[in-house]
């Protein structure tokens, strides 16, 4: 009761302050003559701006054959354009005190850039650039296919998680894009041509592909005249083919085992199948995870590491355009038999699914959620990063207005209804990586 009180009022200063801040009416948005799509968020309290440019591109986009590319290209978008040689991009922008990174997922591309707001400028001309004059030179694609190769076999070989997670994901989809790894399979990395790059770029690289997400100091109407400016010659194309493979439902549990001679304890994943992220039930199902795995209190670090069955837990969801997979997971106690933590693991679950969840357990990770909302809506950062998620997964910026709310009007019913709809034997793919046996 002491920690639901204590929360509730950092909850509230919080939410005052997140309030005071942000608010949908704040936001503004344009969409030039080409389709692509700015939003904007002017926060003056530091002398500092961003740009989140999000991608609907990721390897959901992709097809055997040419898987990876879609992270290939979060590699090749810093490596020359018409008026930045190789490397160019990341000088010219530390120059003018900015910083920048990437990331690839199933579903999208984004770019993020950070930089004094003076600089907004330079950055327009940068990203513009690389946009409408990308280069793929035939040799900096074969130094960079070298990276990505050793990327993957690197990632592979030092984590047990990833090695079992790619193994999980093609038994959990056997249609689905989903089935395959973010970076790609080693065969196919090997194997793109010239013309595959050439026309993976062409087709998911245009200017109404892309959402363009600004905050912080910074004038909307100085947003659109640079935006205008430096983006709105770049040809609007057809929008890419829309991905038509939907994954069957799945009529029984799956299994996978993975051999590795290095494990020196075993690793246990229970992967089960959840709706795509706009789902009405995707605030139960996140509430769901952190009763589960969110931290010491939770559920199942008290039945499987307070009781010295693992020694590491973790929970996270695939949360995309389609529907996707909420994985479990627990690394065991050396000579821990993994059998016997899957029992417990699964006995944990049905637990929840048989007895619900009381109103303070539910409040307090109500709390939490919320807190965690807030905190994130404190910096330039993660009010881009919240604004972009929300208008690609969620089809609407606003719809990040209306979580507090969504969280707020939960029941012990509605998760305990989400946990007998989702975590069922018939819905789960369950993986074990272990030393190799003799």
């Amino acid at each position: 009761m002491k920690w639901t009180t204590l929360a509730a009022g950092i909850l509230l200063g919080l939410a005052a302050n997140a309030h005071a801040a942000l608010s949908a009416d704040q936001v503004q948005t344009f969409t030039l003559a080409n389709g692509m799509k700015f939003i904007v968020l002017e926060s003056h309290a530091i002398p500092n701006a961003n740009m989140y440019t999000f991608w609907k591109v990721g390897s959901r986009n992709e097809a055997p054959g040419i898987t990876g590319l879609s992270h290939f290209f979060e590699h090749m978008m810093f490596n020359g354009s018409q008026h930045y040689g190789p490397k160019m991009f990341d000088r010219t922008m530390e120059a003018k005190g900015g910083s920048n990174n990437a990331y690839t997922t199933s579903d999208m591309t984004v770019y993020q850039d950070w930089f004094p707001a003076s600089s907004l400028e330079t950055i327009f001309t940068l990203e513009s650039d690389r946009i409408a004059h990308l280069s793929i030179d035939p040799k900096m694609v074969a130094s960079e296919r070298g990276v990505v190769l050793s990327e993957r076999s690197t990632g592979l070989e030092n984590s047990n998680a990833r090695a079992l997670r790619e193994q999980i994901n093609s038994a959990a989809f056997s249609a689905h894009p989903y089935s395959w790894p973010v970076i790609g399979h080693e065969s196919d990395i090997k194997a793109w041509t010239q013309e595959d790059l050439q026309r993976y770029f062409q087709t998911y690289y245009a200017p109404n592909n892309a959402v363009a997400v600004i905050v912080g100091d910074v004038k909307t109407e100085q947003v659109k005249q640079l935006a205008t400016k430096y983006f709105g010659a770049i040809p609007k194309r057809a929008l890419p083919p829309a991905v038509r493979t939907v994954e069957p439902p799945q009529k029984g549990e799956r299994r996978v085992f993975v051999a590795k001679e290095s494990a020196t304890a075993a690793t246990l994943t229970v992967a089960y199948k959840i709706p795509q992220a706009n789902d009405p039930d995707y605030y139960a199902l996140d509430v769901l995870q952190t009763l589960l795995a969110g931290g010491k209190t939770s559920r199942l670090y008290k039945a499987l590491v307070e009781k010295q069955l693992a020694t590491q837990l973790g929970i996270q969801s695939l949360e995309g355009f389609d529907p996707g997979l909420l994985y479990v997971s627990a690394v065991a106690v050396p000579k821990v038999d993994p059998a016997k933590l899957e029992q417990a693991l699964l006995a944990e679950i049905d637990k929840l699914v048989k007895d619900g969840v009381s109103d303070d357990e539910l409040q307090k990770v109500k709390n939490q959620k919320l807190i965690d909302l807030y905190r994130e809506q404190e910096t330039i950062n993660g009010k881009a990063q919240q604004l972009g998620n929300y208008e690609l997964l969620f089809g609407d910026y606003r719809k990040m207005f209306d979580a507090p709310a969504a969280y707020q009007k939960l029941t012990p019913a509605d998760i305990q209804a989400a946990a007998a709809k989702y975590l069922k034997k018939s819905q789960r793919t369950v993986g074990v990586l272990a030393a190799k046996e003799d």
